[in-house]
């Protein structure tokens, strides 16, 4: 068997694994597999960095599938070089319990860097983490101790290409010079409805290169040789990101489907399946075949993973030797470790307050004194860093110049901002945070969502958070957008009521290391409230707490987050003064109090006080829940107004009086 010979049954062992593990499910994508083998085959056992053993080198390459349709290519080069990934989980592709799902799952396979399967977030990603590795290159690395190198590569398809993520995350990686990304795009010219040309039909390269990446080809991707030298070449530009255009065929090998919409998203068939093999001269019958020569081809991955880690861990020696200080805080950040102390004072930042302040400009106060104890702080917002309160002072800018800057400007891409954040966790290093107006929270929700899927440390900052926007009017009023974060799975969404509960739920965000937190601010200035008079916002942590009250066994609860939690201490007082015993309570974030025992959130809302009134600037949709049947959700559930802010409270009914009056009506619908 010559070389070319051996080389294309590796490659046919790739495709008929991924051809088995559809079939064997009844369900999945054979004909990206069949057409991007050849390209995934050449990446992974020529150009790519990495350990099968130790999959969390950090030093690692990093390879993004983001056709994550096309998930059982990678099953298959996962268990073929090494990883923890067994052929009896091939084998369960798809099915309960196996962790070769249906899409790639970070956290459930070991080797896969990050969930992928809505087209454009694995774009996103890898730009994100290619952001992470030069941030982290440019802050670490010294002359002679290079300790921070690797690439980023991903296999990208027409439809990653045709989502507007795509679009924005590639202009924004032009931009930067990201040289250490390179993307090969399956150019297989089908999409589910038939050829790409029923609706795109644009020039990729131009396109492509007016974002500033270097492109190379079209070449044949079926051609291993041509491959390497593509990848070669895309390996030499160092300042630009580079597209490799890899012409493909889609199923390939199929007799009746390859080159068709068929092959996309549907098992080939039994029959079908056993042609293709015949087409391809794969020479076993019995599916999940590999041959012994091709399987100890591929483990060469474990021993050439192992040398590079032990080079890498004899650099990080070397490194260590001359520079200390900066090889424990690098290691430190990689553990994700936090230094000793780091919130000290936090609780007390704000306790002298003399001037009402908006919630956002408490979170920038606090975000800057973070910014030298947590040294892996790196973000920034969508164009409106003035606004949001996000800029890092003296920090300089993240960018070609200086990759050791620490404020990211994003640019006016919600959707790829968080998409980037999201590849920044996961690549390690680093505690990502973005930032936006909330009612823009409806361009980034995917990306959110992920995050919480994936169960990473990413924290969201949404400002002006409600209708005392004002004169913006209601397309810039959030109304749903609260309610819509607090739907979102682990999530931990938090709406501060003052500077010191703000500062209370930033601890809480970086202390939540098993989720993204959603940070929502006000834009108008809100009184601070003293804590001589008030509970300690340390209840904030908790998610709740008992505000202020006028007896251990009230009659009526208040509930409220936000700006309102001062609409409701208006009108305890005035419902105080009246001789009515209630309980003001803060209840910053469901997610966080939820958490907590059965037994404190009894001691915060006690079950047996039925007189309830929620009031939150949002739809009452949801609040029913603490409000319970016989209470009141006083919010918003229609869309805002043009108007300055106050009148826009007074006329939408979110007053002290109001609340004076929903309090009373409850209470005497309760008898009491």
């Amino acid at each position: 068997m010559t070389d070319t010979d051996f080389e294309q049954q590796c490659i046919n062992t790739v495709r008929a694994l991924s051809i088995d593990a559809v079939q064997r499910a009844n369900s999945g994508h054979p004909g990206a597999p069949l057409g991007a083998a050849a390209m995934a085959h050449v990446l992974w056992t020529r150009f790519l960095r990495h350990n099968p053993a130790n999959p969390g080198w950090s030093n690692r390459d990093r390879f993004v599938l983001s056709a994550g349709h096309a998930s059982a290519l990678l099953y298959a080069l996962l268990y073929l070089t090494g990883y923890d990934l067994s052929l009896e989980e091939l084998k369960g592709f798809r099915q309960w319990g196996s962790r070769a799902a249906g899409h790639p799952e970070y956290g459930l396979t070991p080797g896969v860097e990050t969930t992928t399967g809505p087209l454009g977030q694995g774009f996103a990603n890898g730009v994100g983490m290619a952001i992470a590795e030069r941030w982290l290159a440019s802050r670490y690395n010294r002359p002679g101790h290079t300790v921070v190198d690797h690439y980023v590569y991903a296999i990208v398809s027409d439809g990653d290409l045709q989502e507007g993520l795509s679009s924005e995350a590639a202009s924004l990686a032009g931009q930067l010079g990201l040289g250490r990304l390179i993307y090969l795009y399956d150019d297989n010219s089908i999409s589910i409805e038939g050829p790409t040309q029923l609706s795109f039909t644009e020039d990729v390269g131009a396109r492509f290169r007016s974002y500033g990446w270097q492109v190379v080809g079209p070449i044949d991707g079926m051609n291993p040789q041509e491959v390497e030298v593509a990848v070669r070449e895309a390996r030499e530009d160092i300042n630009h990101p580079s597209l490799v255009i890899c012409r493909t065929i889609i199923g390939y090998g199929s007799p009746h489907k390859a080159g068709t919409a068929r092959a996309h998203g549907e098992p080939l068939g039994e029959e079908e399946t056993a042609l293709t093999k015949i087409n391809l001269g794969w020479k076993a019958e019995e599916p999940f075949h590999v041959p012994p020569d091709v399987l100890s081809y591929f483990r060469e991955a474990l021993s050439r993973g192992q040398k590079q880690t032990e080079n890498w861990d004899s650099a990080m020696k070397s490194y260590s030797s001359a520079y200390p200080e900066e090889a424990r805080q690098l290691e430190a950040q990689l553990r994700g470790e936090l230094a000793d102390g780091w919130d000290e004072g936090l609780a007390a930042l704000f306790l002298s307050a003399e001037k009402p302040m908006a919630t956002r400009v408490a979170s920038g106060a606090v975000l800057n004194r973070l910014a030298p104890r947590i040294r892996s702080l790196l973000g920034g917002s969508a164009d409106l860093a003035p606004s949001t309160k996000t800029l890092l002072d003296g920090e300089g800018d993240f960018g070609p110049a200086d990759y050791s800057g620490r404020n990211l400007h994003f640019g006016i891409r919600e959707h790829a901002m968080g998409a980037i954040a999201n590849g920044m966790a996961v690549h390690g290093g680093v505690i990502p945070y973005t930032a936006t107006f909330l009612v823009f929270y409806d361009y980034m929700r995917p990306a959110v969502r992920l995050a919480a899927l994936m169960g990473i440390r990413v924290v969201f900052i949404f400002t002006h958070d409600s209708i005392g926007v004002g004169e913006d009017g209601p397309t810039h009023q959030p109304i749903e957008q609260v309610m819509g974060l607090r739907s979102v799975p682990n999530l931990t969404t938090i709406r501060p009521a003052d500077a010191t509960e703000t500062a209370m739920a930033w601890v809480a965000a970086i202390e939540n290391v098993h989720g993204p937190t959603a940070l929502v601010l006000t834009r108008q200035s809100l009184p601070v409230l003293d804590r001589g008079v008030y509970a300690s916002a340390e209840g904030v942590l908790r998610g709740g707490y008992s505000l202020w009250q006028t007896s251990d066994s009230p009659d009526l609860l208040m509930i409220a987050t936000g700006s309102e939690i001062h609409l409701a201490l208006e009108a305890a007082r005035i419902l105080a003064d009246r001789g009515i015993n209630l309980r003001v309570a803060s209840m910053p974030s469901w997610e966080l109090f939820e958490a907590q025992p059965q037994d404190y959130r009894e001691s915060v809302l006690p079950s047996a006080v039925r007189a309830r009134i929620s009031v939150e600037a949002g739809i009452t949709l949801g609040w029913e829940r603490y409000a319970g049947l016989d209470g009141k959700a006083i919010g918003i559930d229609r869309f805002g107004a043009s108007a300055p802010g106050p009148e826009l409270y007074r006329r939408l009914g979110l007053t002290p009086d109001r609340i004076v009056q929903e309090a009373l009506q409850v209470l005497k619908g309760g008898g009491y």
